[in-house]
């Protein structure tokens, strides 16, 4: 495993739409595996092959408190979106910054794993919210076209409330 460099907003591999992933290869899975390294690194949730400059229609999501449970969707397509989500939202490739979106609150998706096989997930809230975040990168889109108002510092949206 090792650590990719994250694109950052502005490169042109970010605005490209990726190809479907047509058999699951070594390199296919040493990509995957690159892909985790990289975004627990980062302290991400999520990860777009795009954002390590790959354009495939894979992406990795953690969003459990351990940082223990990875998902990897390689040809995600969601099949089903209801419900309704406002909050800040951000991104490994625009470092520090966050922007208010309103996404789905709840998704279904179906993709395969790395054996090949497809399957489906369900998620609500952060889950729906990062499946959503992650498959806009597959099509080239990036949050910051959805954001309600401007994008702020994170460190703005820290709580001070308990400081004197």
């Amino acid at each position: 495993m090792a650590l990719r460099t994250i694109r950052e907003y502005g490169d042109d591999v970010l605005a490209k739409r990726c190809k479907e992933v047509k058999e699951i290869t070594p390199r296919i899975r040493e990509l995957v595996d690159d892909m985790l390294e990289t975004m627990y690194e980062a302290n991400g949730v999520g990860l777009a092959a795009p954002q390590v400059g790959i354009l495939k229609r894979i992406v990795v999501i953690d969003v459990s408190p351990e940082a223990d449970q990875p998902i990897v969707m390689i040809n995600p397509e969601i099949i089903e979106a209801d419900g309704e989500q406002t909050g800040y939202e951000g991104c490994l490739s625009l470092p520090g910054k966050s922007g208010i979106v309103t996404r789905p609150n709840h998704v279904k998706a179906r993709a395969m794993d790395l054996e090949g096989k497809e399957y489906e997930i369900e998620g609500e809230e952060l889950l729906a919210r990062a499946i959503c975040h992650e498959l806009d990168h597959l099509d080239g889109h990036m949050y910051v076209e959805k954001v309600e108002g401007d994008l702020v510092n994170n460190e703005d949206l820290v709580d001070d409330s308990d400081e004197e």
